[in-house]
Formats: structure tokens, C-alpha cells, sequence
């Protein structure tokens, strides 16, 4: 079992159908110009390159650094590496230096297949790079030696024989962002990666002929395998959140496209742009939103764009273990959305296909092997835990993460999620916030994504955190609040507002103090998690 094998049965059922259309400039009129490469050329320079590769000792088990934008070279690259055997190492660059450093010095790879500028920061950092024994440069190689991608593809083409790696063999290893904890790196399989594409293709019931815009670079490699085009966006990729809304309806309209996936700030961008300028897009049938909560209004507004047969779904998961549960705006603006306005937590829906989900008491410390003792009834607020077949079994030489998000279960493990939640009789999950989130007050504990949904029906709320200060389980709750303007007199008379609304209502009555902040910080990934760590210092500062 090997991730390539999907490719090279997509280059012989559809050989000529476009794999990935690249822009590549604007002509003297404004007009977008595209590079493309169909599922045939895909596969046949993907087999070059692997032949390339192949003979400067990147092989079975060589774990490759790859650090190179979203392009037609990072497709025929990672499907190159793939065929090999080689092992991808992926590091979200938009993590911070030291934080980037400490993954990639801890991956302990052996290559590093990267453009110029990440090639310059190589030998910036040497310390974290002693590893590495072949090096790659995609572009201009300057002083630092090593090979160029230009001459590594062999030519004329001859097939590559891929390598064949069993199920349970590591494909790649994907590291978190850190942004709510300490960056790790998944160990993924090839039957993790096999197992997210037949759960992808059969839960969005994705068909032969769709055409994906993957605004998130990691999601775009899946599109070959299920035999989608993919349009790489011109945008930013490490910053969603500033997205030209225009040059993404543009894409989307130029190419005829029926699937996207959008972080919930670009979703929020392209929509409130759309929405004022009376857009509508008709080829889109499926949008898929995820990366952190979804707010029903950001689902309202981005559905003026589409068409009444099309969706939004919101799969949640994380880098370990996605997608695993799903539903769909229909559902949310019909059932859920007055809910989750009231505190319920947010609604992501039911498991996907097969996958077993259940919730089970809360605990920070290790849970060693599995006990149907620990999982709650429904309605009970605890840790969200999932096992099934794409989910990640470990991390890379990690024994510590590992003890404090698995749980063995014979032969299998449960990945705990680390996100706070509770079913409903309906076999529904409605997330809470993240377990390190929680704020244990004397009077209880109270969670964020509840509490803060009740203050953002305030219509001069734009966002709000809710942190603790101090030590648990005595810390006191603290309310800190984004505002759509700014303004002392005017930010006295809603902190008046916000006080008279906690109240009146038992889940947040214990709430009598909000500071106001000008710009929440976010997760770098995907621009829409709160940085709560951050603000629960910046409110400690503040209050001493």
C-alpha cells in the first residue's frame, strides 16, 4: 500500500483531465495566466524526479525535508518522494523561527528539498540541520552546493518502479503548529493516507469530474489521489486571513470550481465580500470549512454566494486525526445555530463513515490502556476521543506526547483530541473548547466556546476569550472582548451591557470582569484560533 498507487491509477483512468493548474502571471490586460500539468504529465515527471532522486540516495526511509511553496514542483515532488519510499517531513513555516527550528532539528532528517530562500535560512541554522546529508535546491542554487531539481529529472522518461510499502509504513510526518501546545509531528502511515481518501471521497460523495480551489496547501495533496483538479490559489498560504477575497472568486469563477476549502477567516473574507457586491458562484457545490469553530453567521453569509443545491460542511479533526466528524449548513442554520447562540457549545456533527467517537471523563494526566468505564453518558461535558483507521497511532520519538494523547486499546490505540465536549441523543458532538482552556473557578468550571457564544450576540461584540487568571482550581474568570469600534466611554457602557447579560444567565452569572483588547492573536495556521494562552497572560498583566 502506497499513497502513489493513486495517482498512477488516476493517470491511466483519465490520462488528459488537468491534475494541478498553477497561475503563473497576468498579461498586459489583467487576464490570469496558467501553468497546468494533466494526471498523465503528473505521473510521468513525478516518476523522473523519483528516478532523480533515487540515485542521489533518497529512498526507502529517508526522511526528506520539503520546504517549498504550493506549486506544480511541490506536487511532482511529494508524489516523487512517495513513489521511493522516502519519508516527506512537512513544517509549517508561518510557526516562528525557533519554533520551526526545534521541529526540524528533532525530525532528524537526512535531506532537505527546499527553494533558495528556505536553503538561505538552512545555512542560517546550521545546528539544526546536522542531519542532513543531500540537499536539494528548487530555483537558483547559490553558494551552499548540493543539487539542483533541474538536473535531477531523468529524462526521456522511463517508469518508475514504486516501492512498495506496506500499510502500518511511515509515509510522512506532519507537524502541529504548536498553537495550542507544543509543536509534534505526526507519524502518518500510507494506510492513514489511504484511509483519509476513501473517508473523503465517500462521506462529501465526491465524483470523477470536480475541480478543488485547497486554499490550505496540505489538503491539495489529496486531490490527485481522488482524482480531482486542483487549482493552486494566488494568495498567501500562511496568511488566509488577508486574502484577496477578489482574486479567489476570480479563480473560482475562471475554473469552473466545485469544491473549496476555506479556513473559517477566509471564509469570513471572501463571503463578507461577496455577500456586499452581490456575487454569486454558481459552480461551487461543496465548501468545506475547518481549521477551528465555525460560527453560524460566518455559514449565513457565505451561503448568499452559492447556489440552493450547494453546502458548507464543517469537518472537525486535527493534524492527528481528520476529518472525524461532519455536518453541514442545512442542519446548522436550521437546528443547531439557535443552540449554539444559547451556550450549548458548537455543533460538528457525527462520526464519519465507521469511525468510532466517544467522550470520556477529563483528566491531564496519562490514561494507559482503555476501560469502557471512562466514557460518559450523554449530555456529560469531557475529552473528545477517536479510533479508526486514519488516525495516527504516534508521534515522531515522542514518548511523552505520546502518553498523554493515546490510550491503548489491545492492539489499537485512542487518540485524545485534547478538545472538550458532549453528545447529544441524536449521536451528535457539541464542542466546548480546548481541555487546557477550561477555567476552574471555586463555583465550577466553565468552558470557552459556551461563554463566549452567549457575549457575542452582543452586536458590538465582534469576538470574545474567555481566560482564567490564577491558579486552578481557584481562578477567576475573565471575559476579553474585541469590539467592531473603539473607545473608552463607548467600551464603559458595553462592559455595563455585558455585565447585566451575565446575570440574567446561570452559565455565565459568575462573569463580572472584561477587559477589551484591540486585535485578538491567532494561530498561524489557519488565522482563526484564538490564542488564549496569550490573552490569559496579557489579562494577568493587565489586572495586576
Amino acid at each position: 500500500m502506497n499513497i502513489a498507487f493513486h495517482l498512477t491509477q488516476m493517470a491511466k483512468i483519465q490520462p488528459y483531465k488537468r491534475a494541478v493548474v498553477s497561475p503563473s502571471g497576468r498579461d498586459e490586460d489583467g487576464r490570469v495566466a496558467y501553468s497546468q500539468l494533466t494526471f498523465r504529465q503528473l505521473d510521468m515527471e513525478s516518476d523522473c524526479l523519483a528516478h532523480g532522486l533515487d540515485s542521489i540516495g533518497i529512498t526507502r526511509g529517508t526522511r526528506t525535508v520539503l520546504m517549498v511553496p504550493p506549486s506544480l514542483n511541490f506536487f511532482t515532488l511529494t508524489f516523487a518522494l512517495f513513489k521511493t519510499g522516502a519519508i516527506p517531513v512537512v513544517v509549517d513555516p508561518g510557526m516562528g523561527i525557533p519554533r520551526m527550528l526545534s521541529c526540524l532539528k528533532v525530525s532528524k532528517a537526512e535531506a532537505f528539498i527546499g527553494i533558495s530562500k528556505a536553503h538561505a535560512f538552512r545555512m542560517l541554522h546550521p545546528g539544526s540541520f546536522r542531519s542532513v546529508k543531500t540537499c536539494i535546491t528548487v530555483g537558483s542554487r547559490w553558494f551552499w552546493g548540493g543539487h539542483s531539481l533541474k538536473n535531477l529529472r531523468l529524462t526521456p522518461w522511463q517508469p518508475f518502479p514504486i516501492v512498495a510499502t506496506h500499510k502500518d509504513e511511515t509515509a510522512a510526518i506532519l507537524f502541529t503548529t504548536g498553537s495550542t501546545g507544543p509543536a509534534k509531528g505526526a507519524v502518518y502511515t500510507h494506510g492513514n493516507f489511504d484511509a483519509q481518501i476513501r473517508h473523503i471521497q465517500s462521506h462529501f460523495q465526491i465524483s470523477g469530474d470536480e475541480i478543488d480551489l485547497p486554499t490550505f496547501p496540505l489538503f491539495a495533496l489529496f486531490d490527485p489521489a481522488l482524482g480531482m483538479t486542483a487549482i493552486i490559489p494566488d494568495m498567501d498560504p500562511t496568511q488566509p486571513a488577508k486574502v484577496d477575497p477578489e482574486q479567489i472568486i476570480e479563480a473560482i469563477i475562471n475554473q469552473g470550481v466545485t469544491n473549496m476549502f476555506a479556513s473559517p477567516a477566509l471564509l469570513d473574507r471572501v463571503g463578507s465580500f461577496g455577500k456586499q457586491s452581490e456575487i454569486k458562484l454558481p459552480s461551487l457545490k461543496r465548501v468545506v470549512s475547518a481549521g477551528a469553530p465555525v460560527s453560524p453567521a460566518n455559514i449565513e453569509q457565505f451561503s448568499h454566494l452559492l447556489c440552493d443545491n450547494a453546502e458548507i460542511h464543517t469537518p472537525y479533526g486535527a493534524t492527528e486525526a481528520v476529518p472525524i466528524l461532519s455536518i453541514s449548513s442545512r442542519e446548522i442554520l436550521s437546528e443547531t445555530r439557535n443552540l449554539s447562540e444559547k451556550g450549548y457549545g458548537i455543533c460538528v456533527g457525527r462520526p464519519i463513515d465507521d469511525l468510532q467517537v466517544r467522550i470520556i471523563k477529563i483528566t491531564d494526566t496519562p490514561i494507559a490502556r482503555w476501560s469502557d468505564e471512562l466514557v460518559l453518558p450523554p449530555a456529560e461535558i469531557g475529552e473528545i476521543v477517536v479510533k479508526g483507521d486514519l488516525v495516527t497511532q504516534s508521534y515522531f520519538e515522542n514518548h511523552e506526547a505520546d502518553s498523554l494523547a493515546k490510550i491503548r486499546d489491545g492492539k489499537e490505540f485512542w487518540h485524545r483530541m485534547g478538545d472538550l465536549a458532549w453528545a447529544d441523543t441524536k449521536g451528535r458532538i457539541w464542542f466546548c473548547g480546548r481541555k487546557s482552556h477550561r477555567v476552574q473557578t471555586p463555583s465550577g468550571t466553565l468552558y470557552t466556546i459556551p461563554c463566549e457564544a452567549i457575549f457575542n450576540n452582543h452586536p458590538d461584540v465582534l469576538r470574545s476569550a474567555l481566560v482564567g487568571v490564577g491558579k486552578a482550581p481557584k481562578q477567576k474568570p475573565v471575559i476579553i472582548v474585541q469590539t467592531r469600534e473603539e473607545g473608552a466611554s463607548y467600551e464603559n457602557e458595553l462592559k455595563r451591557e455585558l455585565l447585566n447579560m451575565a446575570a440574567k444567565n446561570l452559565l455565565i452569572k459568575d462573569i463580572d470582569t472584561f477587559l477589551f483588547h484591540p486585535d485578538f492573536p491567532v494561530d498561524i495556521r489557519h488565522n482563526a484560533k484564538i490564542h488564549r494562552e496569550y490573552l490569559a497572560e496579557w489579562a494577568e498583566k493587565n489586572l495586576r
